[in-house]
């Protein structure tokens, strides 16, 4: 089976949860971002933000991406949230007739609900909820183009979140064996 999964929707969407969720269901490897991040240049996210700066954090997010997209499949991928701003990363979603790109979508309330007073989230370190809120409209636009589902997780258990995306992978060819 050649199917890979691409989560993708702001911080505090669910892709982590969601990721793991599926990665139990399936016995599919996650290949989440942060974690990429951390492998490849030895520091957090966060890290390279405060040390390094935005421009370097999204260059290492959007190296991230790429690692993860030449992995083997079957396997899922927990995008970084803002690696829909590079052109170059759009067009690396969905890239494949073997993806299925799932925008996880969430209100910035329960974005914001969610996302508040995480360590590894440094973008509300100074903007809180209306730096959600301005975000979230700048990239669902974005996230709507390269989406082959939608799933919206407001309110919602991680386990009915997967159950969804499983069902919705039957639509796609390489995901059919599934």
């Amino acid at each position: 089976m050649s199917c890979r999964v691409i989560l993708v929707g702001m911080m505090g969407s669910g892709k982590t949860t969601i990721g793991r969720r599926l990665a139990e269901l399936t016995g599919w490897p996650l290949h989440d971002n942060d974690a990429i991040v951390e492998r490849l240049f030895g520091s957090t996210p966060r890290q390279i933000l405060a040390e390094r700066g935005e421009t370097k954090l999204r260059e290492s997010e959007s190296r991230a991406l790429a690692e993860a997209l030449s992995e083997p499949t079957p396997c899922i991928v927990a995008a970084a949230a803002g690696t829909i701003l590079d052109p170059g990363n759009r067009n690396l979603l969905g890239g494949s007739e073997e993806d299925v790109v799932v925008w996880l979508r969430a209100s910035p309330a329960m974005l914001a609900a969610r996302a508040m007073g995480a360590e590894h989230r440094p973008w509300l370190d100074s903007g809180g909820v209306s730096w959600i809120e301005i975000a979230a409209a700048e990239r669902e636009p974005l996230y709507a183009s390269v989406a082959d589902l939608v799933v919206d997780t407001d309110e919602r258990p991680p386990e009915a979140v997967a159950d969804e995306i499983l069902a919705g992978m039957t639509a796609t060819p390489a995901c059919r064996e599934h």
